[in-house]
């Protein structure tokens, strides 16, 4: 059995699935095997002798002329040269074509040059297969770009009547948090609000106004830390014409201003002994004086606190009333740290970007998924307050509508939150920090004045205020 196929190797030829071709020097068909045949639809008989670059290779797919002499199957013939060509078409007899990918092969006998072979395949099915791919790759592209425009509005429809009051999130313990609003909001209860600096407090308080029945009426705030203990008293409870130097006139404390409504004590664990007994008394008996008088005065006021310390510790230490405590942790809610819900942090981010399109006057379209997975990464020390910071910054340096990050998030960012600064110096910072990236522009589309959202006399204006010069 070997010995016949040594004896005929065309047995060999004519039984593999390539077509196969051989030439001579002349670019004449010396052989064709069935395969080629089966492919091409020209007999064997109609070819051999011929020159078959005319038949069927004689135009590319799309009808232009294919010169013999740029025929890769001819060029081997002349400078002996093996190549492998793919994206050609051979002709059918019929005058239909196929995608082909071959071969040409020199031939040599006693090392001289005598003719080349042709192997061919049909790779029809191959291309079919290859543009069905990309257009299913097409497809899960679009279909994913609608997905990510879903998700968008997905986003900002989570929690439609939270979104204008900027607490969003999908976090088991953001969700806990937003059950005991709503709970607590329509009584008249005192909710102590508990929670790490920047992480919302003032925002939970607002929100327990808004849905509560005295929304209609004033919403007063004080900072506790923001007053020495004689001036918080007249600033909590208002004084009289006389009742110390600089009393030129009766003034109503923020008390009386919150007749009907809230009154929210930020900071409460900064109250001094004497005006907690002060704050104790409202509390107990919706009641108060004046500095400098003795009639005294009835408020219908809901208390709101807030605090960063450990009012239990205040107590054991005896910097805080246990009386005091008591009455104001009538129904504690804690805020969770921006750590504690990094899966909150784009709905978060989706929301502040909406601030500060609005601020800005930009029409920022979001963060890359890469933003977001650097946010997410990180342990924001400075909680909510140092993410909007971190985005404004990036809104106000990037030129794209959606935002990369290319500032670093580390423990040094945070370093920008100080809480020691006065907020005019806060402010002169900032402004200070815009001005030097808009190049110290204060007006035009490019300006200072667009980026902070302000008028241009508004922000000439607080230049001013704030002794701002280029030259400072």
């Amino acid at each position: 059995m070997i010995k016949q196929f040594l004896d005929d190797p065309t047995l060999l030829l004519n039984a593999v699935g390539e077509g196969i071709y051989g030439f001579d020097l002349s670019g004449n068909a010396v052989f064709v095997n069935p395969a080629a045949e089966r492919m091409t639809g020209w007999h064997a008989d109609e070819l051999l002798g011929k020159k078959i670059h005319q038949y069927h290779h004689h135009s590319h797919a799309d009808g232009r002329p294919y010169p013999a002499d740029e025929c890769q199957i001819y060029c081997t013939m002349f400078d002996g040269k093996h190549r492998h060509v793919k994206d050609e078409v051979f002709w059918r007899k019929d005058g239909s074509c196929f995608a082909v990918e071959y071969t040409s092969t020199p031939v040599y006998k006693n090392n001289q040059l005598i003719g080349a072979v042709a192997i061919f395949r049909d790779v029809s099915k191959q291309h079919q297969t290859e543009h069905a791919l990309r257009d299913a790759l097409a497809q899960v592209n679009h279909l994913s770009e609608q997905l990510k425009e879903q998700n968008s509005y997905l986003i900002a429809e989570l929690n439609e009547d939270w979104q204008e009051s900027g607490l969003v999130g999908k976090s088991h313990v953001f969700q806990t948090m937003l059950e005991q609003i709503k709970l607590v909001s329509p009584t008249d209860s005192t909710v102590l609000i508990l929670g790490e600096n920047g992480t919302g407090k003032e925002l939970v308080a607002r929100n327990l106004h808004r849905l509560s029945g005295r929304n209609g009426q004033s919403f007063i705030k004080v900072n506790c830390a923001a007053f020495t203990p004689s001036l918080l008293e007249s600033e909590l409870f208002g004084h009289e014409k006389g009742a110390f130097t600089g009393a030129k006139e009766h003034r109503k404390g923020r008390f009386e201003l919150a007749n009907n409504g809230t009154i929210f004590l930020d900071e409460i664990g900064e109250l001094a002994l004497e005006a907690q007994s002060k704050l104790l008394r409202v509390l107990q008996e919706h009641e108060f004086e004046r500095v400098g008088s003795s009639q005294t005065r009835k408020v219908n006021i809901r208390v709101i606190a807030a605090t960063n310390r450990d009012l239990w510790a205040m107590v054991q230490s005896g910097c805080f009333r246990i009386d005091l405590y008591y009455r104001l942790n009538v129904f504690p809610i804690t805020v969770p740290p921006l750590k504690a819900r990094k899966e909150d942090i784009p709905y978060l981010c989706s929301n502040l970007i909406a601030q500060l399109n609005k601020r800005l006057g930009k029409q920022l379209k979001g963060l890359s998924e890469k933003a977001i997975t650097k946010l997410q990464a990180y342990d924001w020390p400075g909680n909510i307050r140092e993410l909007q910071n971190v985005l404004e910054r990036e809104a106000i340096l990037s030129k794209q509508s959606v935002l990369q990050l290319s500032q670093p998030l580390d423990a040094n960012a945070s370093a920008n939150l100080n809480t020691d600064l006065s907020l005019d110096e806060a402010q002169r910072q900032h402004i200070i920090a815009v001005l030097e990236l808009s190049n110290w522009q204060i007006s035009g589309s490019q300006g200072a004045a667009v980026k902070l959202g302000m008028p241009e006399s508004t922000l000439r204006s607080k230049m001013r205020k704030l002794m701002i010069r280029k030259n400072r």
